[in-house]
């Protein structure tokens, strides 16, 4: 079968403005239907930018992206270019076909005018002194298998072998070696296998790179001293940008990291920034899963080392940003009492954090970056775009009816946990439009039907 030939570009007179941001399922969509109808178009990416998106926002009203001009005329975002009719359609296309641009259409930045933020310089960090000792006992012939509990343990040692390799190539006592070890424990080197592990003693140990197979950024030991997370979030969020077609190399930069003494708006935005970066390196490695068990399975497998500890795309969600809450189809809680991940949680739920989780399908929200400095508005402006688009929130004023995505019927327990709460939640959350005025039309005489849209499963990867 032959593959479908491109649509041939039409000429213009005038010009298809689009205003996108990097990142955008949205934007995409948009950019793909008009290459699709032959329209060549003019992105300009509004973070690059930022006179232009104070402009184009303030001209437009909205917060959201894409935003579509056909000339000087506003068509509106991705739903409304989806949802408006042929006849309106062609009446616009034939504006740009047949008349140039005038003088009122909105700007676009002259060549080189574009001002790319400068790559956030990564944390500073020395050597540590005893990354060179991990290297030489990984080395050393005695990490290998052992039994327990009629358990093999793979990739591992014991005390008692590690204590005496320390004495006979570190030239020191016993009690030096004893204290080495303790320090290689707290320095997140390796963990024990066992609650009570003794040092000096048959004790199984492991290295923290060998300590999940699971783990996609393991296999390579972490030679730097550990820095906070937090001087790591700014640069992840130029890193996850470049990750919709990239791999994340497994070079173990968040084994060691410190999570422990973020505030509340770091933990935030580190690990929206991390979940979101774990799905798309996940997907690439494990490719998308398709079926309600493989998505299971991805939620639960799917993990980075961080800080010495495995955090999974399910942690991630649901023991960390959920203050550990139970996740869907979950019998308990993510991290049980005592466990060091606890540390990494947040206090209380943040609802919003729904709207910048991209779980790598369709009817998730789009994926963004967030910085912990502006993580709250960032927040407010990823909900306001999610609950403008129709696969969010959908108002049908005649059958008073509201239909709201399923995430707000998996996670209602975030939303207030009754039918009342989560609509006046919606509600307030729902920018200034037509769509919030029909809905306080609704609210005010009751009796409001809310029903949950379709969820598309179907992967928002690119071919």
């Amino acid at each position: 079968m032959e593959a479908e030939k491109p649509a041939e570009m039409q000429e213009l007179k005038g010009r298809i403005t689009i205003y996108t941001v990097t990142g955008c399922l949205h934007c995409f969509r948009a950019k793909a239907r008009l290459i699709n109808m032959g329209l060549p178009y003019t992105e300009v990416n509004i973070k690059t930018n930022p006179e232009i998106r104070k402009y184009v926002m303030e001209l437009t009203g909205r917060f959201t992206v894409p935003q579509i001009f056909f000339n000087n005329i506003f068509m509106g975002g991705n739903d409304d270019f989806e949802n408006m009719s042929q006849e309106e359609l062609t009446k616009l296309i034939n504006v740009v076909k047949n008349e140039p641009v005038p003088p009122d259409a909105p700007p676009i930045p002259e060549p080189g005018e574009a001002k790319e933020e400068a790559p956030k310089e990564a944390p500073k960090s020395e050597r540590d002194e005893y990354a060179d000792l991990i290297v030489e006992f990984k080395q050393s012939g005695n990490i290998g298998n052992h039994w327990s509990c009629l358990k093999v343990h793979h990739n591992t040692f014991t005390g008692k072998k590690l204590i005496s390799w320390l004495i006979s190539n570190r030239n020191v006592d016993k009690a030096a070696a004893i204290e080495m070890a303790k320090v290689l424990i707290s320095r997140k080197f390796l963990n024990p296998l066992s609650e009570n592990a003794e040092e000096d003693s048959d004790s199984l140990f492991r290295l923290v790179e060998h300590d999940s197979a699971s783990a996609l950024n393991t296999g390579a030991t972490a030679e730097f001293r550990a820095v906070s997370a937090s001087g790591h979030s700014e640069m992840m969020r130029e890193l996850i940008l470049k990750l919709f077609t990239s791999y994340i190399t497994p070079d173990g930069k968040l084994q060691r990291l410190k999570f422990d003494d973020l505030d509340r708006k770091a933990k935030l935005a580190f690990f929206i920034n991390i979940y979101n970066a774990l799905v798309i390196h996940g997907n690439i490695v494990y490719n998308a899963p398709r079926t309600l068990w493989q998505r299971y399975k991805f939620f639960n497998t799917a993990s980075y080392l961080i800080g010495g500890e495995i955090f999974t795309l399910h942690d991630i969600e649901n023991g960390v940003l959920r203050a550990n809450r139970k996740g869907i189809a979950q019998l308990s809680k993510p991290f049980a009492k005592g466990d060091p991940r606890l540390k990494a949680a947040v206090d209380e739920v943040e609802p919003m954090i729904h709207f910048g989780l991209n779980c790598g399908v369709q009817s998730c929200p789009p994926i963004k970056t967030y910085s912990a400095k502006e993580i709250d508005e960032q927040l407010k402006i990823a909900t306001e775009a999610f609950l403008d688009g129709n696969d969010g929130c959908h108002i049908d004023v005649a059958k008073k009816e509201v239909r709201l995505s399923q995430i707000f019927k998996w996670y209602k327990v975030d939303f207030g946990g009754t039918d009342e709460k989560l609509l006046n939640w919606v509600f307030e959350h729902l920018r200034d439009s037509p769509k919030k005025t029909a809905m306080k039309e609704l609210m005010a005489h009751g009796n409001v039907k809310l029903t949950y849209l379709p969820y598309d499963w179907s992967t928002n990867a690119k071919d």
